[in-house]
């Protein structure tokens, strides 16, 4: 440590490195415009997660040369030194480092000057305000507001700040009033080191739900294709097995081979030509068949042309219905949501 450091400043210069030496990630936050009361709580919201350790930019970079970190050569965050700097600390992966400081985040009132990280605008509508002075003070900052049966409105849409404007002292009370908090308060991150690797926000920033929804898609594609293809493995096996079973059946049925699996199917098949054409009967039916026409619907019988003998009608035999792999396989995607 350099011996021009102060004796009263080498105590904090130590608790630094301290603190970047023994956590396999670090990194450095941008605190400014955080309230000491809402740091503190934000802290607390980070105990056995990570470290946050608060100095002067001059001993920080001190204490960036002088540690030897688990996390590699933390001297590379010297240039992200913006703001009021803090470190951080943890052995989380910098991934989910970053969303737990992005938890932490709030939207919060403008006081004036902040720089509008997106477009701030109003939108028509009714306000919560009675008509009276308040429609100047709406008007002076730019917004259309007028009184519109006894109510206080906003008469179109308008963009009051462009992202990256600052935010007017005029205009930031009024949009207090309207309930617009365009500040964002909570530990900015601005970058991260991980084996001597730095990780900004932009590398970070990723949307959780979109990945896991790529690769449940993926994984549901890779599936279907290996079912089709018929690529036996643990996975897919019972489908291959189940389609290959569906096919077999469809082909028994419709070249008319009997055996005791499609016997079912064949009876089945009969008994229902053999209601269809007991409906058309005028009477003679016994009980039992009339009970049997009773419990199920009317079926179409076979269509019989004058001059035509039944027995020579055309007749139009159901086959049995064969199954695609499309259908075999629909929903099978279900098992990676």
């Amino acid at each position: 440590m350099s011996k021009h450091i102060p004796e009263g400043k080498k105590a904090v210069v130590t608790g630094l490195v301290t603190a970047l030496e023994k956590k396999k990630v670090v990194g450095v936050l941008d605190i400014r415009g955080i309230p000491s009361s809402q740091l503190n709580v934000m802290r607390r919201g980070l105990r056995g997660t990570a470290e946050i350790v608060v100095a002067k930019k001059t001993l920080v970079r001190i204490a960036l040369k002088s540690a030897k970190a688990r996390a590699g050569d933390v001297s590379k965050l010297e240039p992200y030194l913006t703001g009021q700097p803090a470190f951080i600390a943890s052995d989380l992966n910098p991934f989910k480092l970053f969303q737990k400081l992005e938890a932490t985040k709030s939207k919060a009132p403008a006081r004036g000057g902040e720089i509008a990280t997106e477009d701030i605008t109003v939108r028509p509508g009714d306000t919560p305000f009675k008509p009276g002075p308040i429609v100047g003070e709406l008007q002076k900052v730019g917004i259309p507001a007028a009184i519109d049966q006894g109510k206080v409105v906003i008469k179109k849409e308008k963009v009051l700040v462009r992202a990256g404007e600052a935010i007017s002292r005029e205009l930031a009370p009024v949009l207090t009033k309207l309930e617009i908090y365009p500040v964002e308060v909570g530990l900015n991150l601005n970058a991260l080191v991980e084996e001597g690797l730095i990780y900004t926000p932009k590398v970070l920033k990723v949307d959780v739900d979109q990945i896991l929804g790529d690769v449940r898609r993926g994984a549901a594609s890779s599936f279907n294709l290996a079912v089709y293809a018929a690529y036996p493995n643990e996975v897919t096996i019972r489908p291959i097995l189940a389609v290959a079973s569906q096919k077999a059946m469809n082909l028994a049925v419709n070249a008319g081979v009997f055996n005791k699996e499609t016997a079912k199917v064949f009876v089945a098949k009969a008994n229902g030509q053999m209601l269809a054409l007991a409906s058309r009967v005028k009477g003679g039916l016994d009980d039992e068949l009339k009970a049997k026409l009773a419990g199920v619907a009317p079926a179409a019988a076979p269509e019989v042309h004058p001059g035509k003998p039944a027995d020579a009608a055309e007749k139009k035999e159901p086959k049995a219905e064969a199954v695609s792999e499309d259908e075999a396989a629909s929903g099978l995607s279900s098992l990676f949501g």
